[in-house]
């Protein structure tokens, strides 16, 4: 007896459930397909249509690779045979992310789940279909916005240690002037007749080129840090990061507290992106900077270590410790104890963090002992054994 006919060789009339299933197909606002073993379509509702752009008497009886891109078609029968053969899964029974193919041609990320149904007629595969371009779309929107925000947030930083970076570089600039004015003197009295001393000559015009190099290398690392780009992940060793942090924090210190480097050796590298995560050091170091002020014997321990799957980077300085009424709120936006700045820094330093499938934690201190910051980085390489290296700068 077909599908369809009754016991006398008529039509059946439709049953409730007939009727309810189809007012299921046709108000579901996913894409919903049922093919056979042989990948023949059998049930396309009327999302399916808007989805993939056929008319259902187009797609149905058609194999589904009728939807699928190129390189999924040409594999996905040989998939159905090796199940059917083997009941070993690919994606039976499994939701996952793939894309699919419009009638006009163009590709578009769907996610698709598959359920399987054992039916007099055989075995049949139910497939739903769920469009991800307005997912997607919003997804790209909120990493434009959330990367414009993490640049503001560093050129905010720049804009907070202005002062000190036009002290330091004032610096290079006036002894570059002084060379170069005794340069133009030395020049002067030889015109006139007198001797001119060459090898003086030649050491004040290298201290002059030395000084434009050290001036050249503080606007370049600026530079780098305040530029607007695309996030670039790489493998990086985290102690020359945390070294460049730490150089650009004291640009300009007039009185620097102690730093005590306590870099483990011979750590696996991290896939990070290099600029995001100084940005994240230069935060914690400028805010430790902030708590020493007016103490005595200021003082910042760096410390870098492997911690099971983990890097991590420990940022503590001997300051009062944080307040208790800041720690609920010491990593939410727009929350500050400083004078000046957006209270961008440690939120954003988090969100960077957890981007990274890491974390950022504090120990508030108090008592005695001041704040302590714990930078955590998921580990992408078999670590060597190393020793730690204490030195105190």
């Amino acid at each position: 007896m077909k599908q369809g006919d009754d016991q006398h060789g008529g039509p059946t009339r439709p049953t409730v459930s007939d009727a309810r299933l189809a007012s299921v197909l046709d108000t579901a606002v996913d894409g919903i397909l049922v093919i056979e073993e042989q990948g023949k379509i059998l049930v396309y509702n009327k999302a399916c249509e808007s989805l993939f752009g056929y008319a259902p008497e187009e797609a149905l009886g058609q194999n589904v690779q009728l939807i699928m891109p190129s390189d999924y078609a040409s594999a996905h029968d040989r998939y159905l045979d090796n199940y059917v053969g083997t009941g070993e899964r690919k994606i039976i029974g499994i939701g996952r992310e793939v894309r699919a193919r419009h009638k006009d041609g163009t590709e578009f990320p769907v996610e698709l789940s598959v359920g399987e149904a054992r039916t007099p007629d055989g075995r049949q595969f139910i497939g739903i279909i769920r469009d991800l371009r307005s997912r997607k779309e919003a997804e790209r929107r909120f990493n434009e916005l959330q990367a414009d925000l993490v640049h503001i947030a560093r050129v905010s930083a720049m804009d907070e240690m202005g002062a000190a970076l036009a002290h330091e570089l004032n610096q290079p600039l006036t002894a570059i002037m002084l060379y170069l004015q005794a340069a133009t003197r030395s020049i002067t009295r030889a015109v006139q007749g007198a001797t001119l001393p060459v090898e003086t000559f030649r050491q004040v015009l290298e201290k002059a080129v030395h000084e434009a190099e050290r001036a050249g290398a503080i606007i370049s690392r600026m530079r780098h840090f305040v530029e607007k780009r695309e996030p670039q992940r790489r493998e990086v060793e985290i102690n020359a990061i945390v070294d460049e942090a730490l150089e650009l924090v004291m640009l300009g210190q007039r009185n620097p507290p102690r730093v005590v480097r306590r870099y483990s050796r011979g750590l696996p590298k991290a896939l990070v992106d290099a600029v995001q995560i100084q940005q994240i050091v230069v935060n914690l170091l400028r805010n430790a900077v902030e708590a020493l002020k007016g103490r005595e014997l200021p003082a910042i321990t760096i410390e870098t270590r492997k911690d099971g799957e983990h890097l991590e980077v420990v940022v503590e300085d001997n300051g009062p410790g944080l307040p208790p009424t800041a720690v609920p709120t010491i990593f939410k936006a727009f929350s500050t104890s400083k004078r000046t700045g957006m209270g961008l820094g440690l939120s954003i330093s988090r969100t960077i963090a957890q981007n990274h499938a890491g974390d950022l934690t504090v120990d508030p201190g108090g008592d005695g002992r001041g704040a302590r910051f714990v930078l955590q980085l998921p580990i992408i390489a078999a670590p060597d054994n190393g020793s730690a290296d204490e030195d105190a700068g």
